[in-house]
């Protein structure tokens, strides 16, 4: 209530700072008729089609309207006087609704600070918002699919944990025999049956957020209908442009309410923290509890041992997904190849041990506990788990294209029916309204790609020494030999110059800084004057003689304002409002069941 006592004192601000300059342009133009009725002089006068009106009696009566210097010349360079009762009725309609859906956006960040970002970086750029959605729908299902054929145990498990993970910094330490072990040693099943227990809360659907949505969805229907029923009513300061380019905000809150992201950080790190008492390490002394040897884990969320690329990526709400999608999507990819090195020697019936007989179990599907014991170099060679590698996990760029088509559909066409509400109303053309809307659009597009240029930068100048491999090597029938510790890796890239001051690598790192902070500014600048552009239309700050002659796309020579729109031209603006209301719900709809067919993950 407060934040709307505060827009509402905002509105009556601006009324009041523009009442000074108020003007009826509608008594200003029948005024200008009747000088040029009594001094047959049409100059300035124009017919519904924008031609100068013949000094002819009555022709100059059945003028519709004024060039725009006939109308500066009448009016000047004052606004239509606001009505209060104008203003809170299409605020309310076309514009709280949405303000009040934001709330329904998932947050969960750590500082209240950083939920406000997220909500400002959604509403300053709802492509980013929708990219980071649709990534993570199909990270997860890239690895799902990834696991299908995976055998070993905690398979299962381990695709529930990585995919609740999405909306953390997701750690992997393969250092120590870490990972190895988590994924080998039996001793190690309740750690991952318990994580993916405690992991397994959903945070969905509840009678504020459906109310929130109805309330969206019955107030924009509504008001639509009034609207097209009565065109003509308050026609340059109706808001159906407002509801239109703020309806990508239904499929973005429902598209969440769906997905159920796991980013409550506090709840996270509580289910991360009561499962670390169980997890065990192979040492060359015995198997041993992994927090007696250090605070160091196998797949851990903290970032006070290893600092993020992006500051970005240690924020759990989603919209910053985009930041952590590769860092994930290539510690989700570790985890795999352990797993799936560990499920090929089991296949093979070849246990961890070195020299060791794999003993059978009378059970299908299971594999003894005695197979899977081992040292440190045992476990090690079982998984055999890079050292280093590339930083780009397989496929991760084609899954960030098909990521990027939707947002970017969903935006414009959002975008596209607003612009289309106002271009469409007299005077067509390109006007302040139009324009307002289309530069929300280009911003926001601009920004998701300053954004995600800026995590590709973070991440490669984070590992710009990861291009190792090791020598194929397989402890299977056909590779029975093991590999030795000393044996050699073989360097794709060479440099001279030490990892952390290659000249690629710095020059990397200050363009990821100043795209990160630039697309973050300019985020901030879009959310804050889409909101106020919609203020400034329902206080009528738009209806002067520059904005509503459509100057921008005219011309100030040939630019003119319709006052009393023609019959023919209400219905082309019926017709063009009634196209843009389908425009944004056919799309607006194609996201959320494309969302809804993409969250129907493959099974395990």
């Amino acid at each position: 209530m407060r934040h709307i006592k505060m827009i509402q004192l905002c509105l009556l601000l601006i009324m009041s700072l523009r009442g000074a300059y108020a003007v009826n342009i509608t008594d200003r133009f029948l005024e200008f008729i009747r000088n040029a009725n009594q001094t047959l002089n049409a100059t300035g006068l124009v017919s519904a089609t924008g031609e100068q009106v013949a000094n002819v009696r009555s022709d100059i009566l059945n003028a519709t309207g004024f060039t725009y210097r006939a109308c500066l010349q009448a009016c000047g360079a004052g606004t239509e006087a606001p009505s209060w009762g104008n203003i809170s009725q299409q605020f309310g309609a076309w514009l709280l609704p949405y303000l009040a859906l934001i709330s329904q956006l998932p947050f969960g960040a750590r500082h209240r600070v950083s939920n406000l970002m997220s909500a400002i970086l959604t509403v300053g750029s709802p492509v980013l918002a929708g990219y980071s959605m649709i990534l993570t729908i199909l990270n997860a299902r890239w690895i799902s699919r990834q696991f299908q054929d995976v055998t070993f145990p905690n398979a299962e498990d381990a695709v529930r944990i990585l995919k609740s993970l999405q909306q953390t910094p997701l750690r992997i330490t393969k250092k120590g025999s870490l990972l190895s072990s988590l994924i080998v040693l039996h001793e190690n099943d309740d750690w991952w049956s318990k994580t993916a227990e405690y992991l397994d809360y959903v945070h969905t659907w509840s009678i504020l957020s459906a109310t929130s949505i109805a309330w969206v969805i019955i107030a924009y229907l509504l008001t639509v209908a009034s609207s097209l029923a009565d065109v003509s009513a308050n026609i340059n300061s109706n808001g159906q442009g407002t509801g239109s380019v703020w309806l990508w905000l239904l499929p973005i809150v429902i598209g969440w309410l769906q997905l159920s992201p796991k980013c409550d950080y506090t709840r996270v790190k509580k289910a991360m923290d009561n499962v670390d008492a169980v997890a065990f390490v192979a040492t060359y002394d015995g198997i041993v509890k992994a927090s007696e040897l250090s605070e160091t884990r196998a797949i851990s969320i903290d970032t006070i041992v290893e600092e993020p690329p992006s500051p970005d990526e240690d924020l759990t709400p989603p919209v910053y997904n985009y930041a952590r999608a590769l860092a994930w999507a290539r510690s989700a990819e570790d985890v795999l190849n352990g797993f799936q090195m560990a499920s090929d020697n089991a296949r093979a019936h070849i246990p961890v041990k070195n020299d060791a007989v794999w003993a059978n179990s009378n059970r299908r599907n299971i594999i003894e506990p005695c197979n899977r014991l081992g040292n440190p170099y045992d476990v090690d060679t079982y998984c055999q788990l890079q050292v280093a590698r590339s930083p780009w996990a397989s496929g991760m760029f084609y899954r960030m294209f098909k990521a990027s088509v939707l947002p970017l559909a969903l935006q414009w066409a959002t975008t596209g029916a607003a612009i289309l509400v106002v271009w469409y109303t007299p005077t067509v053309g390109l006007g302040c309204r139009s324009l307002v809307y289309l530069l929300y659009g280009a911003m926001s597009t601009i920004v998701w790609m300053m954004l995600v240029l800026s995590s590709i930068l973070s991440h490669y100048a984070a590992y710009p020494d990861q291009r190792y491999t090791l020598y194929p090597y397989r402890r299977h029938a056909s590779y029975p030999f093991r590999r030795h510790a000393s044996y050699p890796y073989r360097r794709l890239a060479h440099t001279s110059y030490p990892d952390g001051h290659l000249p690629a690598v710095r020059l990397a790192k200050v363009l990821a800084n100043v795209l990160r902070w630039g697309g973050k500014s300019l985020a901030v600048v879009n959310a804050f004057c889409i909101v106020v552009s919609g203020m400034l239309q329902f206080t009528n700050v738009y209806d002067n003689c520059y904005c509503n002659s459509s100057v921008l796309g005219l011309g100030a020579d040939y630019a003119y304002d319709i006052i009393f729109p023609s019959d023919s031209q209400v219905d082309q603006t019926r017709a063009a409002w009634a196209g843009a209301l389908v425009l944004g719900c056919v799309t607006s709809g194609g996201f959320i069941f494309y969302i809804y067919l993409l969250n129907d993950l493959p099974p395990k």
